[in-house]
């Protein structure tokens, strides 16, 4: 079982953010991230929010990197990590525009992307983009076969659909991977049925550990239903870590432990059929969530 780390910094919800992120910055997430890919995690993650309502800035704070920008800027600070979006809110943007973006990331990286995508929750941001947050389903439905295309082996691709229809319109450089991985994030019945048809991969979205199982057999029942083939990747996403002593209250939600007893912990959810696992930890300094991820690859990583 592979694991891959939400970054810290980039985006600064009340829910999971540190104290110590508020002040911290480029050089942060660049160590944060080198010290993932010498840890031997698979993925780092960025979020995408265009911008914060005022009514909901209080909770999830106005700080949200984007992910295309803050994934280059990694990507050319790192040489094996991929980069993954989770999750990118595709349906905001035209599919050519959001193609022309990650087909050059993925260019640039040497074949590193994996574009999560998701249908976002926050209507005054697809009102003031001037999209139906309504739609915002079947919209995000046909921006994922766009992106297929857009994002295949064709310098001119071709789509024609309700919402988007294009052909003619050459775009290089092409990604460097001939099949950009896709994942859909979300745990609403909507959003697993998405992941099933049209995905490679499904991203949970707060799902406790004791729900996975049936959300994981639901998948398979459509993909099974559906005749559909090919490889299919089915994240999970830990509870807090905090590896090491604690001197400090890490709540009752946090696991804690010598790395066997988190080792066995975490691979539960390998016996459920889980093939990536997001690991968040509890920190109170860059330097102890850099010493965390390493004991974490070294002591951990190789068990799962």
């Amino acid at each position: 079982m592979r694991y891959g780390i939400q970054l810290p910094v980039q985006s600064q919800s009340t829910l999971y953010a540190e104290p110590w992120e508020a002040a911290a910055g480029p050089e942060d997430l660049l160590d944060i991230a080198r010290g993932a890919e010498r840890a031997g995690f698979d993925y780092v993650a960025c979020c995408d929010h265009v911008a914060i309502p005022r009514r909901l800035a209080p909770a999830m704070s106005t700080v949200w990197y984007d992910p295309v920008a803050t994934l280059a800027f990694l990507a050319a600070a790192t040489e094996r990590v991929r980069l993954l979006s989770h999750v990118a809110v595709v349906g905001l943007r035209h599919p050519l525009l959001t193609a022309k973006q990650y087909a050059t990331l993925d260019h640039l990286s040497r074949g590193r992307l994996v574009l999560g995508v998701g249908a976002g929750h926050v209507a005054e941001e697809f009102e003031a983009l001037g999209v139906d947050f309504r739609q915002r389903g079947p919209v995000l439905d046909e921006t994922i076969d766009a992106l297929r295309a857009a994002l295949g082996p064709q310098e001119f691709p071709e789509h024609h659909g309700k919402v988007h229809d294009f052909q003619d319109l050459g775009q290089r450089p092409r990604p460097a991977q001939t099949r950009v991985p896709l994942w859909v994030g979300g745990s609403s019945p909507a959003a697993v049925r998405r992941a099933a048809l049209k995905a490679d991969g499904w991203l949970p979205q707060g799902d406790p550990r004791e729900r996975l199982p049936a959300q994981i057999e639901r998948i398979r029942e459509i993909r099974e239903k559906g005749a559909i083939q090919g490889p299919f990747v089915i994240g999970a996403i830990a509870e807090p870590l905090y590896v090491g002593t604690p001197g400090w209250d890490v709540g009752r939600r946090t696991l804690t432990g010598p790395p066997e007893t988190l080792a066995e912990s975490l691979r539960a959810y390998r016996a459920m059929g889980v093939h990536q696992i997001q690991v968040r930890f509890r920190s109170r300094s860059r330097a102890e969530l850099t010493d965390q991820i390493a004991a974490f690859g070294a002591g951990i990583g190789p068990h799962l």
